[in-house]
């Protein structure tokens, strides 16, 4: 493949009817990927099937363009080959379902043919709370447990206020503050856990979330760009889909430090397009599935970071087609 060659992208990814045309970082990038020139394709994870052993995508083609009313318009429908295409951007908002799993799995068929970004395996392991965990030192105090009694006991332990999330959510999905004798703490719990069935992640509240949650993007474990996400008055939550807002930031010594320490094992497990949510100093998730946050961060920093991605995606991709880079 010749450099500056027209490819071809997959992006496996939610239905384009609730793409927000000024918000989605993946619209951001097939709009890139379009003016390079590039054929882009759209499927959703259903789409995807094995016939004798080769992986197809039942894809649309894909037209972007800035209409907050359509921006996204698709083709017909092809059984494309996913070996034979250059890139697939996995791009799927979460929950990490069974449907997930399954599109992971599929996706091991054109590893080492195909650049998946991120790599399959990565995502499937990299649950984007509990991957967290294994960098304790950098996240607030921190309890995983459906257990209501030790969950009160953690509250209580870091002094009295906590947070508690689903481990499959996203965009501040059933996260809820905790606070040490509130009359709604049982029913808080009870609902998160669904009555001690599952799983949730509490975590130490961190006072400095009034004043903004950092995102950071990484590529390739190197910064991209940050913004701060400020809550409203009446939330505790930051994220942009509840109503925070966005300001621009820079990384300081403390965010440097984390990103750093995270740098090794994201390459290591190919997870290449990360989105980092520190607040206060403190890691509080790494974001796998589909990261966002790179059109504020164009508008206000004025650097077209969507280009400097598809840029990167474009090596990466020429380079498995020549057979010069092994998969991680």
């Amino acid at each position: 493949m010749l450099p500056g060659s027209p490819m071809r992208f997959v992006f496996v990814m939610d239905p384009v009817d609730i793409v927000l045309v000024d918000e989605d970082t993946s619209f951001a990038l097939m709009l890139e990927a379009q003016s390079r020139g590039h054929r882009v394709d759209h499927c959703l994870p259903r789409d995807l099937f094995l016939d004798r052993g080769e992986l197809f995508a039942r894809a649309r083609p894909a037209t972007m363009r800035r209409d907050k009313h359509g921006p996204i318009a698709l083709g017909d429908t092809e059984d494309v080959p996913l070996g034979s295409v250059d890139a697939i951007l996995v791009r799927k908002d979460p929950p990490f379902d069974d449907v997930y799993l399954w599109t992971t799995l599929l996706l091991e068929r054109v590893r080492g043919r195909t650049f998946t970004l991120n790599d399959p395996r990565g995502l499937r392991d990299a649950n984007e709370k509990l991957y967290t965990c294994g960098f304790r030192e950098l996240m607030p105090d921190t309890l995983v447990s459906n257990d209501k009694v030790r969950i009160k006991e953690f509250v209580s332990r870091v002094g009295g206020r906590a947070v508690i999330k689903p481990l499959d959510g996203a965009g501040g999905a059933g996260v809820m503050q905790l606070v040490a004798g509130d009359l709604n703490i049982n029913a808080i719990i009870e609902g998160a856990t669904y009555y001690g069935r599952r799983i949730a992640m509490v975590q130490a509240f961190i006072p400095e979330v009034k004043q903004g949650d950092k995102r950071i993007l990484l590529l390739e474990g190197e910064p991209l760009g940050a913004i701060l996400r400020v809550p409203r008055a009446d939330e505790l939550r930051s994220n942009i889909h509840v109503g925070g807002t966005v300001e621009h930031t820079t990384l300081d010594d403390r965010d440097h430090a984390i990103v750093s320490a995270l740098r090794p094992h994201l390459v290591r497990d190919g997870l290449w397009f990360v989105g980092l949510d520190v607040i206060g100093g403190k890691l509080t998730e790494i974001n796998v599935t589909s990261p966002t946050g790179i059109q504020q961060m164009e508008r206000l920093g004025g650097e077209k970071l969507s280009a400097r991605v598809i840029e990167w995606i474009e090596r990466r991709a020429s380079a498995i087609k020549r057979g010069s880079m092994e998969p991680s």
